[in-house]
């Protein structure tokens, strides 16, 4: 009988790590779309007849979306089940490539949108599978691992994608096969997440919508949620903003770098996140503490964004400072798990949409006032390395405002806790 049963615990151990593959993998084809259209903003200006600044107020509405279906997504998700949602997730952001892939500037507006309102079920689908379904010490990993499969869908968007669109791939070509791709995602994500198991009968016996708006008010009024939001947010926002925006125009317009080139040195900093997720969230589980490993990383990617800013050209090696910046923020995963651990566990769902939710309006918000205020600084010409540095100079404040908001998160992690639980015992 022991043996049946360890046939069995591996069995569905082996299907909750097919469902957690398949939505990572979700999350992958997700920031592929997210990321891609750095490589392609000359083409999209005179498809759309928009500024450069307009294309990236109009890719902007992929966070208007993000944000705010963090939350829809978050609760969905504790009060149904990742099965029923998820693969709907995926469906709606396939929705949204095939609208963007029109050509139309109305349209694609209303499909970006349905892309960041699709694609943030990947991420919270997948840290709530990790987080419920597997042993807590392994959750940072498990969700570093998460962050590792979305960046390697970051890095193929500039770096697979940038010598597609040089070569003579339309870009509207490109969305009308993101958003073909999307149906078998759709068909795995329906056959491979499995059912939640069934709730008690008190909670299943109160409607859906107050006990989700319970759950969300909840882990607002805790202050650890929003700490971690915002900590998540600020280590972010150079990788969103500055890179998956900017980067390529940054190279080509401040360091005279060709467009070739420029793309695989944007995309040198989401392929650190590919190394640096996995690696810090394994070091945070290693060492049972998460502050650490958060506190260092801010402060190694402040130092990196002073010198990608203000350093000499050429001092480094090209590809390294991206790299090293890539590395460093894939520490911001790590609120992540604390936001998770720092709340009750039937409300782990809607904690991850939560810090989604904070972490992405702080993207939705200044993308365009970034924009602004480079245009602004520039006198709307063309803009040089003295004209980024001042843009940008705000990037560096908020990783030192990381750091110090970093400093008041509660240590969650398994040696913390193991700690409390000394201290309790002996008090008894």
């Amino acid at each position: 009988m022991r043996q049946a049963a360890d046939l069995r615990g591996k069995a569905a151990l082996g299907a909750v790590t097919a469902a957690w593959l398949i939505t990572s993998l979700y999350y992958c084809y997700q920031y592929l779309m997210r990321s891609a259209p750095a490589v392609m903003v000359p083409q999209m200006s005179d498809a759309f007849g928009l500024t450069a600044v307009g294309v990236a107020s109009l890719l902007g509405l992929f966070y208007y979306a993000y944000a705010p279906f963090s939350l829809v997504a978050g609760m969905a998700i504790d009060q149904f089940g990742p099965a029923k949602v998820v693969p709907l997730g995926a469906a709606t952001m396939a929705a949204g490539a095939l609208l963007f892939a029109t050509g139309d500037a109305t349209l694609a507006g209303i499909g970006r949108f349905l892309q960041g309102a699709g694609g943030v079920f990947a991420l919270i689908g997948a840290v709530y599978i990790a987080t419920t379904y597997f042993p807590a010490a392994r959750a940072a990993t498990l969700v570093g691992a998460t962050q590792m499969f979305g960046m390697a869908g970051g890095s193929a968007g500039q770096f697979a994608v940038g010598p597609l669109i040089s070569a003579g791939l339309p870009w509207n070509r490109f969305w009308l096969i993101m958003g073909l791709a999307g149906l078998p995602l759709f068909v795995l994500l329906l056959w491979l997440i499995p059912a939640r198991a069934p709730a008690s009968a008190s909670a299943a016996a109160a409607p859906a919508a107050p006990r989700a708006l319970q759950a969300m008010a909840a882990v607002f009024r805790n202050p650890q949620s929003i700490l971690c939001g915002l900590v998540a947010g600020l280590m972010f926002i150079p990788t969103t903003i500055f890179d998956m925006v900017w980067g390529v125009r940054f190279l080509q317009e401040a360091h005279d770098v060709p467009y070739s080139m420029a793309v695989l040195r944007s995309a040198s900093i989401p392929f650190g996140w590919i190394i640096g997720c996995p690696l810090l969230g394994a070091l945070s589980d290693r060492l049972g503490r998460r502050k650490p490993v958060i506190i260092g990383a801010a402060f190694v990617l402040m130092l990196t964004m002073i010198l990608i800013l203000y350093g000499p050209a050429g001092i480094f090696p090209p590809f390294s400072l991206g790299l090293i910046a890539g590395i460093a923020s894939g520490a911001a995963m790590l609120p992540y798990t604390v936001i998770k651990e720092a709340n009750r566990p039937e409300h782990g769902g809607t904690a991850t949409g939560v810090i989604n939710f904070v972490n992405f309006s702080l993207s939705a918000l200044l993308g365009p006032l970034f924009a602004g205020l480079l245009v602004r600084v520039s006198a709307g010409g063309e803009s040089e390395l003295i004209h980024y540095q001042e843009a940008f100079k705000p990037l560096v404040f908020g990783l030192v405002l990381a750091i110090v908001l970093a400093l008041f998160l509660r240590e969650t992690g398994p040696a913390a806790r193991s700690a409390a639980a000394r201290i309790l015992a002996n008090e008894r």
